[in-house]
């Protein structure tokens, strides 16, 4: 038998939209609104992705005359929800009221219909079709969430809403519309496929390059208008820009700029949808396809020349770019490879001019290999006045096809932001690294000894609740959760059928039916609900995180100033009497103060707390807590102090200790799987009988000789074996000693064992270290209770 190559093998490209190509999408955002036209026979398809969201509709003519039955759909309500919905700053909420304006529709009397009301499952949807010329108004409607309450099916967060609409004569444009403007356009110009403009922008002005369809890389460059002024050619050097902010290119954030040799910054970058770009290869050549057999062929370096002629800027065979969407990489060999790019629809790059700039873009010509996915298409540019203020950001998705959203800010963001520049982005949101006139150091000694505080509210959260939603954890996570009471929390992990880890977290009881899920990803989170649905249980999973933000204070004096400012109900466990993994419904200052939740958690290896409360309130609980902590000298602390607590701690992290190759015994989390004692079945239980019987790694801990700090990937060696990796390193303060977390093989684990880290290419550099009890700090875990 001989096989083919079948006509009917798909390719799956997540993300590139293709699968609604006819159809345009919206997102519905929590609490917003989006306004859609509509023509006679367009059909309006709305879908609530996580179930228990209602939408209000609204239509009217161009009379502004409420018109919503129109849709098929009759109305039950009035438009008063959609009024305060719109009661916002936000610069579509003030366009939509404009428009309504112009229309002179009156929201409180218009003529409203909602639909997917009730106990409606995740997935839901409703389609109603335009019988008219119409504008409809789609609104997610729902009001804060809060903390500390016992969560029932009407006091869920609200969540977003997708509104597809099916033209009736979509006519055969099928390329993506584009995106709306950031803000007013100074210029806004199309750059062909194929071809290069030149165009000037001044300092402080704005220039957005948008990838349109998705998959098209265009090459940038600029120069310094001061320097062509005076006959000298300065402009972006990508070796400079490479040496000076320590990666590959800039990206928003502390090293965010691009620089010419004489290390002068000429802009900066300030959002970037995309993430993935190229500074190493010069924009394409014609030697680059005389070479590929392909004679005579455009590029973008002779685009490039062509567009800068009117300039003083002499022409060249090669030009040196930032080649924004061109995706490439080193492999094992060292070897100079590319692929599609990972660029979508729409997805852009935002920078800020520094200096007044002559500037060159192109559209890649390239289509005989994946640098444009083998089809070049159009880029749009589009510049902004320098009095607009863009928040710097990256975009995060929760899934490969899930829309974009922009890095947010915590609610103690503010606050943080007094006290350091210093920013990292995690999870989807800016949070510090170390705080200035602190530092690392100060930050760590202050945990151990004193009190800090540190802002985690990146952590997921979701509500998971409904008659089945005991059930579900149960089914989903490796703890007992039926032993749970409420007001109690459990660590464990989550796992898929093969065994390997999705995340570890912790399950909150806060009644009957009523969990909360906090996790390091949403990942897990969307897995319950997949499982929810899978299973056809009447339990609802809801991402909360917009709505929680947390406060971790920890350290041996975390009690002293907590008890300052808590007030908890007689019902409730009080702060002293809170033991660890319990929660109260607590207030801060008494009974009228902002609700919160506290627990007996943390992340440091510490006696610690975390409040949880709504992100409005977050800054005054923030000032509660600093007011309150002075006496006791708190300190803030970043990222990069929590990392060495939790090695020390042995506390494991995502990416490091575990990946969904690893199960929970190999992350030195066995104690999370109580085989024997959980009676119900739970996902991968079967094959974590299995490998628990025959474990082929183990978490153990190192003593390292020497100050060089093993880095996670370093291999772990007997003789020319590799018998481990490195999973995290550090050099402990209070151990001073210089210790690492390794997964190793059980054959070579056993404490006292003699090992070599590897360096460079794991061979030509060993550095001597020694099997040690793990964890190294406080293994008996008497501080964490409180037992100093």
């Amino acid at each position: 038998m001989t096989m083919g190559i079948s006509s009917v093998i798909k390719l799956r490209e997540p993300g590139l939209g293709r699968e609604w190509i006819g159809k345009e999408r919206y997102v519905v955002r929590a609490g917003a609104v989006v306004a859609v036209p509509m023509l006679a026979g367009d059909e309006l398809e709305i879908v609530d992705p996580e179930g228990l969201q209602p939408a209000h509709v609204l239509a009217f003519n161009g009379s502004g005359q409420s018109a919503t039955a129109q849709l098929g759909v009759a109305p039950n309500t009035n438009g008063e929800t959609i009024a305060r919905m719109l009661d916002s700053d936000s610069p579509v909420a003030a366009k939509i009221r404009n428009k309504l304006k112009t229309f002179s529709v009156s929201l409180p009397e218009a003529k409203v219909a909602e639909v997917l009301s009730g106990d409606t499952v995740a997935g839901s949807s409703i389609k109603l079709v335009s019988e008219g010329e119409l504008v409809c108004l789609v609104c997610a409607p729902g009001e804060p969430m809060i903390a500390h309450e016992h969560i029932s099916l009407t006091d869920l967060p609200p969540t977003d809403l997708i509104a597809y609409i099916t033209r009736a004569n979509p006519g055969q444009v099928i390329a993506n519309e584009l995106p709306d403007p950031l803000a007013d356009e100074q210029q806004s110009f199309r750059i062909d496929a194929a071809t290069a403009q030149s165009y000037e922008v001044k300092a402080g002005e704005y220039i957005q390059v948008l990838d349109i369809d998705g998959r098209e890389c265009s090459d940038f460059q600029c120069f310094d208008q001061a320097q062509l002024d005076k006959g000298l050619m300065r402009y972006l050097s990508a070796t400079t820009t490479r040496a000076l902010v320590g990666s590959a290119y800039p990206r928003p954030g502390l090293y965010s700029k691009f620089y010419d040799v004489d290390f002068q910054p000429l802009l900066e970058i300030v959002q970037d949808t995309c993430g993935r770009h190229d500074s190493f290869g010069l924009a394409c050549t014609s030697k680059y396809y005389d070479e590929a057999g392909y004679p005579g062929h455009i590029n973008c370096s002779d685009n490039f020349n062509h567009a800068l002629e009117p300039y003083p800027i002499a022409p060249r065979k090669g030009w040196q770019a930032m080649n924004l969407f061109f995706n490439t990489f080193f492999d094992d060999d060292f070897t100079f490879i590319f692929d599609d790019p990972w660029s979508r629809p729409g997805d852009y790059v935002l920078m800020r001019a520094i200096k007044d700039l002559v500037c060159v873009s192109s559209a890649c010509p390239c289509d005989i290999d994946p640098a444009n996915g083998w089809v070049p298409t159009d880029i749009q540019i589009r510049t902004y006045s320098e009095k607009n203020l863009f928040k710097r950001a990256i975009a995060f998705r929760k899934t490969t096809d899930a829309e974009p959203e922009m890095t947010k800010e915590t609610g103690f963001h503010r606050k943080s932001a007094e006290l350091t520049r210093n920013f990292i982005e995690y999870n989807g949101y800016w949070l510090a690294n170390n705080y200035t006139n602190y530092g690392c150091a100060a930050e760590y000694w202050a945990c151990r000894e004193g009190v800090i505080m540190t802002d985690l509210s990146p952590l997921r959260k979701y509500e998971v609740v409904g008659p089945d939603a005991e059930v579900l954890m149960q089914t989903c996570v490796t703890r007992d959760i039926r032993k749970l009471s409420t007001g109690q929390v459990v660590y464990t992990a989550m796992c898929y059928e093969s065994g390997g880890m999705i995340d570890d977290g912790t399950v909150f009881k806060l009644g009957k039916n009523n969990f909360r899920w906090i996790g390091g990803n949403d990942t897990s989170g969307l897995w319950i609900r997949q499982q929810a649905q899978k299973r056809s249980m009447r339990a609802w999973v809801k991402d909360a995180t917009s709505q929680l933000h947390n406060l971790q204070i920890q350290g041996p004096k975390s009690l002293d100033v907590l008890k300052k400012v808590i007030w908890t109900r007689p019902d409730q466990a009080t702060i002293e009497e809170l033991k660890w993994f319990r929660f109260s419904i607590a207030r801060i200052g008494d009974e009228s103060g902002l609700p919160i939740l506290v627990s007996r958690t943390g992340y440091t290896g510490e006696q610690g707390y975390e409040i949880f409360c709504h992100p409005r309130d977050a800054a005054a609980v923030w000032d509660a807590v600093w007011e309150a902590g002075q006496e006791y000298k708190i300190a803030p602390l970043g990222l990069e102090a929590l990392d060495m607590l939790r090695i020390e701690a042995g506390l494991i992290f995502a990416g490091s200790e575990f990946c969904d190759q690893t199960d929970p015994f190999e992350a030195g989390i066995g104690f999370t799987v109580p085989l024997k004692s959980k009676q119900d079945d739970f996902i991968g239980r079967e094959v974590l009988v299995g490998r628990k019987q025959n474990p082929q790694q183990k978490l153990v801990g190192l003593e390292v000789n020497g100050e060089e700090i093993g880095g996670n990937g370093d291999g772990v060696f007997i003789g020319r074996e590799q018998v481990g990796a490195i999973t995290s390193g550090v050099i402990s303060p209070i151990l001073r000693k210089n210790i690492a977390l390794c997964k190793m093989k059980t054959l070579y684990a056993e404490t006292g064992t003699e090992i070599e880290i590897g360096k460079l290419d794991g061979h030509q550099k060993r550095i001597p270290a020694t099997v040690v009890p793990f964890p190294h700090f406080d293994p008996k875990k008497q501080r964490v209770r409180g037992n100093y």
